[in-house]
This record gives structure tokens, sequence and C-alpha cells, in this order.
């Protein structure tokens, strides 16, 4: 398997001591570049969840980490060997993608996925670029399984999830209550 089966020509990845890294061109003509977090994305990375959580859509969470905490869990998912990457247009930290491996051996083989864009960045091309760099990732990393919930209003990202062979798993009614709405969470997964 080689870094050229990632992704179209026009499009660069490279991998550095296993970290993978790729550039390409978004839908608005601007250079995106997918790379794993380091220690100094800590203060960008909460400042871009605050955006998410003020539109009050589509993330689970409710404040974002302090700067310490947030540099202890960067930490953790590189000792943890999961990914944890950032999408960045001119330097600037527009979204996230993880995988946190199961840390039992009875589910090492699985993988749980969490991603987000600020709005900004969202009908750019990023989010199918993220899919296809997990999906290598979880392949290099020998993952059998990768689970994700997802909102059932969210439409735009459960029609990503299935058009790159995501599988509804089952749903769990009203889980949860967005300004003032209940939503049902969607639980997907990906078989390798």
């Amino acid at each position: 398997m080689s870094a050229l089966d990632f992704c179209p020509l026009k499009e660069r990845v490279k991998l550095d001591n296993n970290q993978m890294i790729q550039q390409f061109t978004a839908k608005t003509d601007e250079t995106v570049i997918l790379r794993p977090v380091q220690i100094e994305d800590a203060k960008q990375i909460i400042e871009a969840v605050e955006q998410i959580i003020q539109s009050g859509l589509y993330i689970q969470k409710e404040v974002p980490r302090t700067l310490d905490n947030e540099q202890n869990f960067i930490h953790k998912m590189i000792d943890l060997d999961n990914m944890y990457i950032v999408a960045e247009i001119n330097q600037e930290i527009v979204g996230i993608a993880r995988v946190i491996r199961g840390e039992l051996e009875m589910k090492r083989h699985i993988g749980i996925f969490r991603t987000w864009l600020i709005n900004t960045a969202q009908g750019k091309g990023i989010g199918s670029e993220i899919m296809k760099y997990t999906l290598k990732w979880c392949e290099i990393h020998q993952l059998h399984k990768l689970c994700l919930t997802v909102f059932a209003s969210n439409d735009s990202a459960h029609k990503l999830y299935e058009r790159y062979g995501f599988v509804q798993e089952g749903v769990q009614k009203e889980q949860v209550k967005i300004n003032g709405l209940y939503d049902d969470e969607v639980f997907m997964a990906y078989f390798f």
C-alpha cells in the first residue's frame, strides 16, 4: 500500500515517520492541509470549538477544554497512537478529526470517529477528504470497524458517511435536544 493509493494525483500525501500529511485543493481553490495535531495547536483548536458551540449545532460539547486539558488530551492521543488531525487553511485550524481506538485488547480492532468543521469551512469538500484520510489511517492501523454517531437532522453528514460505506446500526430516539428541539442520534459503522 503506497501513499499514492491514498488520493488523486492532484493531491499530495506524504508519510513522515508514520505521520500522514495530505495537501489538496478545496472546491474554493483554497489549499487545505490535513496533518497530525501538535501540542502548539491546542489554542486554535479551542477557539474553533468555541465557534462551533456558539452555532449551537452538531457538536456534543457545551464548553471547550481549557488549554491545559486540550494539551493533555493531545499528549494522550499521541501516546496511545490514536488519530488526531487538524484541517488547516492558511495556517488556521478550521476543523479536526480523530479516531480513538479501543483500549481493551478485545476492542482494539475498533475505533470511534469524531469530526467537526467550522461553518466557513463547510461545503468545500473538506469533509470528503477527511473521510478518505481517516479510512486510510484505519487501514494502515489494521482496524476492523470504525464507529460514529450523527444527529438525524444532520443530513449532509449522514449522506457523506453513507457515500463512504458506513451502515446504520441503530437509532436512539430523541437522544439530544438542540435549540429546543429533540433529535435522534444515529449509530453508524464502517467495516474494513
